[in-house]
């Protein structure tokens, strides 16, 4: 990969982490944001010294694009953007409060959509960009009944890419919009949404492999070097997809994941 400005919300811990510090490694500078400022200095001092921590609430419009701004006065561009901040649920629809639907939509969905708008009006400029939207499996097949909000704005998150990239293809050929679909990744996050059942990488959960937040941000490295649409980080899930739109009735009888 050649040497490019990258920016990174939720750095703080799992996947974002992870991905900072194997770009940093390559020699990349780094914009990275998140709300818990020691944790993100630490992260910050791994990935080395061309790294910038700016404490950002993705939830707040003026903290994304102060995000931008900082990596755009530092290193005079952006290259990547990777809106990767997320937060999960453990609840069935019935049981959501409104305080769980704005959570989630806040810091999934929306934050998504901030990091979008702030970023492309600079890629349009360029002629040239790329945003990385990390999304989750669950918003294309939504396999976990407990995580219903979360599934659901994660499938705002996919269509929302695709409008985008339908939206620049014409004009901007040289932007490229991708959705990144990890599944069960083995970090916090179970932890913090109280996951009522916890999974460790390499195990099987359903008719997947529970990953490591290092795999999938070799992956996502990897995207970088090869944009596409869309990402899968599990062998078998495109697989697993195409059986679940094939018949969602049947597929939804025959389960695993309940």
């Amino acid at each position: 990969m050649d040497s490019k400005v990258v920016v990174i919300t939720g750095a703080s811990s799992g996947i974002g982490a992870a991905l900072a510090r194997q770009l940093g490694a390559q020699g990349n500078r780094l914009g990275l944001g998140a709300r818990r400022e020691e944790l993100l200095r630490k992260v910050s001092a791994e990935a080395g010294t061309n790294s910038i921590p700016v404490v950002t609430d993705v939830t707040r419009r003026q903290d994304v694009e102060h995000l931008r701004d900082v990596a755009l006065r530092e290193y005079g561009q952006v290259d990547v953007w990777v809106n990767n901040a997320g937060r999960g649920s453990s609840k069935i629809v019935m049981d959501l409060t409104d305080e769980d639907i704005h959570g989630i939509i806040d810091v999934v969905l929306k934050s998504v959509i901030y990091g979008m708008q702030a970023i492309v009006p600079h890629f349009q400029q360029r002629g040239e960009g790329h945003i990385i939207n990390v999304s989750s499996f669950m918003g294309r097949v939504p396999l976990m009944k407990y995580r219903s909000i979360y599934s659901a704005a994660k499938s705002g998150v996919n269509v929302l890419s695709a409008n985008l990239r339908m939206d620049l293809r014409v004009k901007y050929p040289g932007i490229h919009i991708s959705a990144v679909m990890p599944g069960i990744v083995d970090t916090d996050f179970h932890r913090i949404a109280q996951t009522p059942i916890q999974f460790k990488a390499g195990e099987r959960a359903g008719a997947t492999i529970v990953e490591t937040a290092e795999e999938v941000a070799a992956k996502i490295v990897s995207l970088i070097d090869h944009p596409a649409a869309e990402l899968y980080t599990g062998a078998q899930m495109a697989d697993i997809a195409r059986q679940y739109f094939q018949d969602v009735g049947a597929f939804e009888e025959h389960m695993v994941c309940r």
